[in-house]
């Protein structure tokens, strides 16, 4: 494809991602959104698909295990159970995120520091935005050995994590594509796990939803 080609449809989708969130505020508009959202998602698989000759019997299969899963989830969990399913779906597109830039940094020998940068964020973002949904997840569905769970010094353990986080970004930035990069990209997504834990493990139940929506800004 025509590169100039392949950037515009990657903005369209970037729009159609944004209009599409916005969307999601208002009951009004909710259907809508997640509809724009669907698009969105469906031209950035398209394109990706042309541009980079993929395996299209592996992408049918995902979309089919992926269809059939949400599917049987949609059907049988009841409406007053919504909040809860939209945390588990958002917990696993963060997981989807680590992932995918995991594998991105293990197949390419080099990168330039802006991609290297990029592949920190989504790693760090998308590990925090799965555990953190988890327990979002796990406190609207009233577990209450969350509800116990106090960790000592948490602003202390917070900033510390951060810190961490902060100095394997640099090391991952400044290691020029080596072994230790990959090795300081998974350090960070673990780090990272614990971080989503305790952000989010204080916080009470009655706030999750607006905890699920920040994740899902996040993400």
């Amino acid at each position: 494809m025509d590169p100039r080609l392949v950037q515009l449809a990657y903005l369209l989708s970037a729009v159609l991602f944004i209009l599409g969130l916005k969307g999601l505020t208002r009951p009004q508009t909710a259907v809508r959104g997640n509809l724009l959202g669907a698009c969105g998602l469906f031209v950035a698989v398209v394109v990706t698909l042309f541009e980079a000759g993929l395996d299209y019997r592996l992408i049918v299969g995902g979309l089919v295990i992926g269809t059939v899963i949400g599917a049987v989830f949609a059907i049988r969990v009841q409406m007053t159970e919504m909040p809860q399913l939209v945390a588990l779906f958002n917990g696993f597109g963060g997981a989807a995120s680590t992932l995918v830039a995991g594998a991105n940094l293990v197949q390419t020998s080099s990168f330039t520091t802006d991609v290297l940068l990029a592949t920190a964020l989504s790693g760090m973002i998308g590990a925090v935005t799965f555990s953190g949904s988890l327990i979002a997840w796990g406190k609207l569905k009233e577990f209450r050995q969350l509800d116990r769970l106090r960790i000592p010094a948490q602003q202390i353990v917070n900033a510390l994590i951060v810190l961490s986080c902060i100095a394997l970004t640099y090391g991952m930035v400044t290691g020029g594509g080596s072994t230790w990069t990959v090795v300081a990209y998974w350090s960070l997504s673990g780090l990272a796990l614990v971080l989503g834990v305790t952000l989010v493990v204080s916080i009470g139940g009655a706030d999750m939803p607006v905890v699920i929506a920040l994740l899902n800004s996040y993400s």
